[in-house]
C-alpha cells in the first residue's frame, strides 16, 4: 500500500514536489497545504490540478475539497490523521520557523515521519535540541534532507570511508531557475546569506526591493562560506570538525542553466598516508527541484521504516541513507 504523504507550502518547491510524487507508485499525495488554506483528499490530490488552482487563485483551499483558513498548518495536521509523513516544503523565514512547526506537531499527538529540507546550521542546531520531545511524541524527524545539506553531505559521509582523517569537505552549487518569483521564498533565504544581509533583512524585503537588487547583480547571487548545516551534520558524526566545511554557490535567478556544475570535494589522508580527494558532481541536467524533492521523499521512506520500527527522534541526512521511491 502507498504511504499517505503530505506536503506543506506549495510554492516553486511544493509544486515541483507534488508533480514528482504523481509519478511515484509507492507514495501518494494526499494532504497539501499553503498559508491561506489547504486540501486533503484520502483517496489522493491531483498534483495538475491542486497546481492549476494554486497558480490562478492564490490558494489550495480553493479546491473543491480545500478549505480557506489562516490557520491552515494545524487544520492540516488535526483533519489529516491518517498521514505517514510530510515533506516540509516550508521557507525558514525567520529562522525559528521550522522548529515552531515541529513543535505543532509535536502537541498535536500525530505520530508519523517528518522531512525538511533547511539550510541553516542554526536552524538544524534547533531541530537537534527538539528531539527529546520528538521521541517522546512518536515523531521520526529527518533534518537537512534537500540537495545541501542532504544529498550531498549524505556523499561526504560516503566519501569519507577511503580515509583515515577528513581534511576539508568543499561543496559548491549551482542553482539556475528561470525566474526568480517561482522559487520567492528559496531566493530570499539565499539573499539572507549575502554580504550586508541577515534572515530578517530578507524577510522583509518586498518584491520590489528583491527586483531591484537582482537587477544589479544581473540575476545572479553569489554566495561564499555559507552558514550551512552540512558543517553541523558531519561533525555530529564525527567526520570532520564543522570548521573544515565550506560551502558556496551560485544562484542564476534569470536562466535555467545552471551557472555552475553543483559538486562536493572530500580530501583527506588514507591509513598509508597518501593524500586524496573525492569529487561528487551532480548533472547539470537535473534542476535545484529534483535534487532536493527526490532526497526529501527517499529520506522520508527510509524514515518510516525506522518509525516502523519504533525508532523516533531526530536523524540527519549524514546519518541515514535515503531508501529509493518507485
Amino acid at each position: 500500500m502507498a504511504l499517505k504523504v503530505g506536503i506543506l507550502g506549495f510554492g516553486g518547491l511544493g509544486q515541483a514536489a507534488a508533480k514528482l510524487l504523481s509519478a511515484k507508485q509507492e507514495m501518494q499525495l494526499v494532504v497539501a497545504a499553503d498559508k491561506e488554506g489547504f486540501a486533503y483528499n484520502d483517496q489522493g490530490l491531483k498534483a495538475t490540478e491542486a497546481i492549476s488552482v494554486y497558480q490562478s487563485k492564490g490558494s489550495l483551499g480553493y479546491l473543491d475539497n480545500g478549505i480557506l483558513t489562516q490557520n491552515s498548518i494545524a487544520e492540516a495536521i488535526a483533519m489529516a490523521k491518517d498521514v505517514d509523513g510530510y515533506f516540509l516544503a516550508l521557507p525558514n523565514l525567520p529562522n525559528t520557523f521550522m522548529a515552531s512547526v515541529a513543535k505543532q506537531f509535536i502537541a498535536s499527538g500525530w505520530k508519523g515521519v517528518l522531512v525538511d529540507a533547511i539550510k541553516r546550521t542554526s536552524a538544524v542546531e534547533q531541530m537537534i535540541a527538539l528531539s527529546p520531545e520528538l521521541e517522546a511524541a512518536g515523531i521520526t524527524y529527518m533534518s537537512g534532507c534537500g540537495a545541501t545539506p542532504g544529498l550531498l553531505t549524505a556523499a561526504a559521509a560516503i566519501a569519507a570511508q577511503s580515509f583515515a582523517e577528513v581534511h576539508k569537505v568543499e561543496i559548491n552549487f549551482g542553482v539556475g531557475i528561470a525566474n526568480w518569483n517561482a522559487y520567492r521564498a528559496t531566493i530570499r533565504e539565499d539573499i539572507a546569506h549575502m554580504s550586508g544581509y541577515t534572515v530578517d533583512i530578507a524577510q522583509a524585503m518586498s518584491d520590489a526591493e528583491v527586483e531591484a537588487l537582482l537587477e544589479k547583480t544581473n540575476g545572479l547571487i553569489e554566495l561564499t562560506n555559507m552558514e550551512h548545516a552540512d558543517d553541523i551534520m558531519l561533525e555530529r558524526i564525527g567526520i570532520c570538525d564543522r570548521d573544515r566545511v565550506t560551502v558556496g554557490g551560485i544562484v542564476d535567478t534569470r536562466n535555467p542553466k545552471k551557472p555552475l556544475s553543483t559538486n562536493m570535494k572530500l580530501t583527506g589522508r588514507t591509513f598509508e598516508g597518501k593524500i586524496s580527494t573525492h569529487t561528487f558532481t551532480l548533472g547539470d541536467e537535473t534542476s535545484m527541484a529534483a535534487n532536493v524533492c527526490g532526497t526529501a521523499f527517499g529520506y522520508l521512506k527510509a524514515g518510516k521504516q525506522f518509525h516502523q520500527r519504533g525508532i523516533y527522534g531526530l536523524m540527519t541526512a549524514a546519518e541515514v541513507m535515503p531508501a529509493f521511491v518507485r
